[in-house]
């Protein structure tokens, strides 16, 4: 047994307690700033800054949040148990942010530019799961061209 303790008097206990077995969550979240997006602690005197930095870090971990939970509604919606997202196409019954990153990390665009102007562009390029991932997620493929 560990006491739980919380400032807030309207919260039953059976509140509190629900409201604590989501801690693991919000700590999975924190863990993911550091790590996958890299994010470094960083001291800061000025109230404006501060209150900047926090909401980077607040869209930092809203933004995968969202991805994640759109892929895994959209995946229950069209009757998707999983998606072969792992490496080596291993499946997935609850694909993460860092996985869906990864599967578009080597995706790549190029210009062709000489004096300035643009001679050619070369389009990503996606595979079968990236076109059924962005499909999933609402995102057109569009959205990694160039408007012509």
């Amino acid at each position: 047994m560990y006491p739980l303790i919380t400032n807030d008097r309207t919260m039953s206990p059976a509140q509190v307690l629900e409201a604590h077995k989501g801690q693991p969550m919000i700590e999975k979240r924190f863990e993911q700033i550091k790590t996958v997006h890299e994010i470094a602690p960083v001291l800061l005197k000025n109230e404006g800054r501060i209150e900047a930095l926090f909401t980077l870090y607040f869209l930092g971990l809203l933004v995968p949040a969202i991805m994640e939970r759109e892929l895994r509604l959209a995946m229950k919606r069209e009757n998707i148990a999983e998606l072969p997202i792992y490496p080596e196409h291993r499946d997935c019954a609850r694909p993460t942010t860092e996985q869906i990153l990864r599967l578009f990390s080597l995706t790549e665009r190029h210009q062709l530019v000489q004096d300035g102007k643009t001679l050619q562009v070369f389009d990503a390029r996606f595979t079968e799961l990236q076109r059924q991932v962005l499909a999933l997620l609402g995102v057109p493929e569009d959205a990694f061209r160039l408007p012509r």
